[in-house]
């Protein structure tokens, strides 16, 4: 399914479009996926339920990726504009792209984690968790046996 929008840009859920080096090249320096080996990446691509790429010409300038059991829930993931094309809605128009999809329009429960766009998903539906919402990490690369957040075992470690 195709969708132009704004002026010279069109959403794709097209996975053979996907530029898999250019999404690569944003998404190992993202602070969310720092390191990520582009042969997991593909894989995520792969096994994704749905993918959208934002084009410019043939150029891809943004992307995102849902995970879901395409009955109850769905999780949006690996979000991104690049910064020359941020400022005009495009990420607003991809999150709705994805999330309004006809394959997934009738998901009641969506889940994703950010950082630092809490304005932005809020303007599409998103809001911070009610108290249920759990997570388990398992880094095992940083500490054997543990089960919290890199970002906490880091610390731990940094401060022994």
């Amino acid at each position: 399914m195709r969708q132009r929008v704004h002026s010279g840009y069109e959403l794709d859920d097209d996975r053979s479009r996907i530029d898999r080096r250019a999404v690569h090249a944003f998404l190992s320096h993202s602070y969310w996926a720092a390191g990520r080996e582009r042969d997991v990446n593909d894989e995520l691509i792969e096994g994704a339920g749905l993918v959208a790429g934002l084009y410019r010409g043939a150029a891809q300038v943004g992307y995102c990726r849902v995970v879901s059991n395409y009955r109850t829930v769905a999780y949006l993931a690996d979000v991104f504009v690049l910064e020359g094309h941020r400022g005009l809605g495009l990420g607003i128009a991809l999150v709705r792209f994805a999330i309004d999809h006809s394959d997934l329009a009738h998901i009641r429960k969506w889940l994703l984690h950010t950082r630092d766009m809490h304005a932005l998903y809020a303007r599409v539906g998103f809001s911070e968790p009610d108290g249920r919402l759990m997570e388990r990490w398992r880094e095992t690369s940083l500490v054997a046996g543990t089960c919290e957040p890199p970002s906490t075992v880091a610390r731990e470690k940094s401060s022994r």
